[in-house]
């Protein structure tokens, strides 16, 4: 059972831009979004508190190769779209695949609890951006 905490409106603050990002926003980010509203908010206090809402379950932390660690609401597994070009990383919304952990653990012989699956190429907005460069320079 988690420890009990006090609340703390900056924990508060912290989860709700998580929850609200679409993005997997990293400790800088969470920092130099809430910094406007809270000028006292060090990076440490932002460390702190994010190590809090892990310990509760009420965030996960993810690794998407680029030497920074992510936050996401989503707690549950899930697959997530990385583009190439821009670096936005997104939830995937294709359904878990658990036949794929089945498999793993028989072709393995280990005890494999779960998988992630990430997907690169180039996302809507960096594919209309191209397109729109692309457009101009013909026009």
């Amino acid at each position: 059972m988690p420890s009990r905490r006090k609340k703390s409106r900056q924990r508060e603050r912290i989860l709700e831009l998580i929850q609200a990002s679409s993005g997997h926003p990293t400790a800088q980010t969470i920092h130099e979004a809430l910094k406007s509203e809270m000028p006292s908010l060090s990076m440490g206090t932002v460390y702190r508190n994010i190590r809090v809402l892990l310990e509760q379950g009420l965030i996960a932390s993810r690794n998407f190769g680029d030497g920074v660690e992510h936050f996401d609401p989503i707690t549950r597994i899930h697959y997530h779209f990385i583009c190439e070009r821009c670096g936005s990383v997104s939830d995937f919304t294709m359904p878990y695949q658990e036949s794929i952990t089945k498999k793993a653990r028989k072709i393995s012989g280990t005890t494999i609890t779960g998988h992630t699956i990430q997907f690169y190429g180039i996302c809507k907005k960096c594919t209309h951006q191209k397109k729109e460069d692309t457009d101009e320079r013909d026009g």
